[in-house]
């Protein structure tokens, strides 16, 4: 007899309470393994490939690509015994209201077991998506019950594919038969930010593929060049001008952050601008050494150590204002937060325990970090717990800003562009390499004289990063 599980949504990451399904790798009548890859999801932190928590032959999706649903809520159903050899149930036990659709998973690659309760809000799923109820993993419990005493049903029939359509290799499923429109993944991406459905075309490319330029084309729509180009703009539909993109992942999440804490925290921003040129004479002689060969030692590395050096005179900056417990929290450790921007939107990962590593160490940490993070394969944990924050805007050309605290953290420094400029040294106006280094700091928990120090002593270590050995 078929035993059919049910598989929710898992919290990937602590308080996660959403995700965004993006793309199926099974589809129905697939037969899966112990943490195979079934499906990608993408959370308000980063995209996460899902393993499957059985064997067994996939009966259902319940999601589709593009749908966000709740945690807790089941995503696929698996039939963990296909050739009915498991014997018959003759009885079940009643289950509770509150007790998890099935059977705990074992413990899978990416994620362990964790019982969790949605507290959101029922969300409209996209048009053609299949609804899911607010209460579905209690109906899902049910309903397991009710199938382990009968017997299983008859499958479904698959409708043929349109002719613009054919089923793909991975069986990605989008509410339409288990099929999509031929395109590529760069195509599918770019019709889903230009807001084109795929359905609607038919494809130019060898087999009907759809390429970027039937996207395009949508967007745009067919012109005439017979036109005169006044009359051609004087049809031209303003809307087709626009594009809207539905704000989520990480967007929705680093919008959420930065309200929170603008509004949360009274932010200060103090400026400061720096000779760095010794700072620059000493990469150039550390490029050479043998210490640092094949190490990529960049401002920041310079920046990140001159910070986690300041922390130890002024830890106010590496503490938390914990308003529930109405106490501050100081952090004897520096989790190193950089600000990164990826085709996500920012993400802030982690160098653990910065105040402990070398030069060389933070700058291949640094280098390891920013290769992942621009690869989109920065998890959720990478970017959680972290106690200070820079954000390097130097390397777009720009010289400061006032940069956002990141939430749970009471200071953040943004890092100037390194000019050639004109400095006074020894009364003489002589070229030198100049950064500007803005600090933004909660004023709850730092105040003027200890922001002001602390900024200074970061400057002072780029200025010349002799004055370590005295810190």
């Amino acid at each position: 007899m078929p035993d059919f599980k049910h598989f929710p949504l898992p919290d990937t990451a602590e308080g996660l309470t959403e995700a965004e399904i993006l793309t199926w790798h099974v589809k129905p009548g697939d037969a899966v393994v112990v943490n195979q890859i079934i499906v990608e999801i993408e959370t308000a932190k980063a995209a996460v490939e899902l393993p499957c928590p059985w064997a067994g032959v996939v009966t259902e999706l319940h999601v589709t690509p593009g749908q966000t649903v709740d945690v807790g809520t089941p995503i696929i159903t698996i039939d963990v015994d296909p050739t009915g050899a498991s014997p018959a149930v003759s009885s079940v036990a009643p289950v509770a209201a509150d007790a998890p659709a099935d059977d705990t998973p074992g413990t899978l690659v990416g994620y362990g077991p964790r019982a969790v309760t949605a507290k959101r809000r029922a969300r409209k799923a996209p048009a053609g998506a299949p609804a899911v109820p607010a209460s579905a993993s209690a109906a899902f419990a049910q309903d397991a019950v009710q199938t382990a005493a009968r017997p299983a049903p008859a499958p479904t029939p698959v409708p043929a594919a349109p002719a613009a359509a054919a089923q793909t290799d991975n069986g990605r499923g989008n509410g339409r038969g288990g099929y999509v429109p031929l395109a590529k993944p760069p195509v599918r991406k770019l019709a889903k930010e230009l807001g084109v459905d795929l359905w609607a075309l038919s494809g130019s490319g060898p087999s009907g593929v759809i390429t970027r330029e039937d996207v395009h084309q949508a967007v745009s729509g067919p012109v005439d060049d017979d036109r005169p180009v006044a009359a051609q703009l004087s049809v031209y539909e303003p809307v087709t001008r626009e594009r809207r993109v539905q704000i989520r992942g990480v967007r929705k999440a680093t919008a959420a952050a930065m309200v929170s804490s603008a509004f949360t925290a009274p932010h200060v921003t103090e400026f400061l601008t720096v000779d760095v040129t010794p700072m620059m004479e000493l990469r150039s002689r550390l490029k050479e050494s043998a210490a640092f060969r094949g190490a990529k030692v960049t401002p920041l590395a310079f920046a990140a150590k001159a910070v986690c050096l300041a922390a130890r005179r002024t830890p106010d900056v590496n503490a938390t204002w914990d308003e529930a417990a109405g106490e501050i929290v100081y952090k004897d450790y520096v989790h190193l937060g950089i600000a990164a921007a990826t085709p996500r939107g920012l993400v802030v990962p982690k160098v653990r325990d910065a105040d402990r590593m070398s030069l060389r160490e933070l700058a291949d940490a640094l280098e390891a970090l920013t290769a992942t993070a621009r690869d989109g394969r920065t998890t959720p944990a990478d970017m959680m717990g972290g106690t200070f924050t820079i954000t390097n805007v130097g390397v777009f050309g720009v010289d400061t800003g006032t940069p956002i605290i990141n939430p749970g953290e009471s200071a953040i420094l943004a890092l100037g562009a390194i000019r050639d400029m004109p400095w006074v040294v020894d009364g003489q106006i002589v070229v030198r390499k100049v950064c500007q280094l803005a600090l933004s700091f909660d004023h709850r928990v730092v105040d003027g004289q200890q922001g002001s120090q602390f900024l200074a002593d970061v400057g002072a270590l780029l200025a010349d990063p002799a004055v370590a050995i005295t810190y």
